[in-house]
């Protein structure tokens, strides 16, 4: 096992890394206020990891609820958080009850929008199991569910007690699902650390073919990378705005195609090339630094066109993402390979070209 702490004065927390981590209740015991948990998973995780979790919290004496919402990104709605609210009062969860989120970024987001809420905020702890989950979305307290309008426009910030990731989970992950958490991987490369970026691109395909000690390195440097940002910028007023590369336009594809249509990582992919041709278009970075990323991204099974929902609908949607301020788009782009910066100087025309140039039948 591998540690690390995010640096948040007295609400620091800490995430252990490592292959069986699961069955060690006694990781998670110090950070229960009582004991007292409940477990919320999907119908998919849950039958595979709910009772390696649950049973030796039970031996320790912990009473545990368990709580198995629908599997998919579909499903990350208000509707589905009343499920969770629902069951929490059925059981008569109180207040020092911690909720455990296990599974991917869809249980992470909603169990830690709902510990926020219930009863004014319970404690919470995050258990990841795929990639995404153990290397970004679990890290930093960022909770919430979509809306209609845009995905994760209702949320909060509040930060859990321990993420726990075991990379035994990630065995029975999907191909298609590994390849998506590899775009938020190969993204802290891209804004901030360069030599893991060149890492990456020496061992994709020993990451892709799951070998252990490569995927434990990889989420122990993305976690590295996402817990130094989250310290110096909590609630995203500056340089936290930087991991959502490829985000602005990624959002937007998730909300046209429909929630779940595409996977989260793969729209970030697709809108991280769209956010490389703007930089390439600003005359920031060059067409042999777009064209180092693309074949990153390829390697690592990832798409690199952007649906043909026209420019149009893009620009539409873009313009109700969260990072827009006084109407103006801001977007992340790279100054080079390692740098990003948040920009809403960029123009109208740029981004009609560089969307016309890289979509795809829908």
């Amino acid at each position: 096992m591998q540690s690390l702490n995010v640096a948040l004065g007295d609400r620091a927390y800490p995430i252990h890394i490592g292959a069986g981590l699961l069955e060690r209740a006694e990781l998670i015991l110090p950070h229960l206020p009582a004991p007292a948990v409940a477990i919320v998973s999907n119908t998919t995780v849950a039958p595979l990891y709910m009772d390696r979790l649950a049973e030796p919290l039970e031996a320790a004496g912990v009473k545990v609820t368990r709580i198995v919402l629908p599997d998919g990104e579909s499903y990350k709605t208000l509707d589905t958080l009343n499920q969770v609210f629902d069951a929490l009062l059925r059981a008569r969860c109180e207040r020092k009850t911690t909720l455990i989120a296990l599974g991917g970024g869809v249980i992470g987001d909603l169990t830690g929008f709902a510990a926020a809420t219930y009863l004014r905020g319970v404690p919470f702890i995050q258990v990841p199991t795929t990639l995404l989950s153990q290397v970004d979305s679990s890290v930093g307290g960022k909770t919430g569910v979509n809306h209609a309008l845009g995905k994760n426009m209702i949320g909060a910030f509040y930060q859990p007690r321990l993420v726990l990731a075991d990379t035994a989970t990630l065995d029975t992950l999907p191909d298609i699902e590994l390849s998506a958490g590899m775009a938020e991987v190969i993204k802290y490369g891209l804004i901030r650390d360069l030599p893991f970026l060149e890492w990456l691109e020496a061992n994709v395909d020993v990451l892709m073919q799951r070998e252990p000690a490569a995927l434990a390195e990889a989420i122990l440097r993305s976690c590295r990378n996402k817990a130094d940002v989250v310290a110096e910028d909590e609630h995203e007023t500056g340089v936290r705005a930087l991991l959502n590369l490829g985000h602005t336009f990624g959002h937007a594809i998730e909300t046209a195609a429909g929630y779940g249509n595409w996977l989260h990582g793969h729209a970030v992919a697709a809108g991280t090339l769209l956010a490389a041709e703007t930089s390439a278009g600003l005359g920031w970075i060059g067409a042999a630094d777009v064209d180092r990323i693309e074949r990153l991204f390829v390697h690592a099974g990832l798409p690199v066109r952007s649906p043909a929902y026209g420019a149009d609908r893009y620009l539409e949607l873009m313009a109700q993402d969260k990072k827009v301020e006084a109407g103006r788009i801001r977007f992340i782009l790279l100054r080079a390979l390692g740098s990003a910066v948040v920009s809403a100087e960029v123009p109208t025309d740029l981004l009609r070209r560089v969307l016309t140039g890289r979509l795809i039948a829908a």
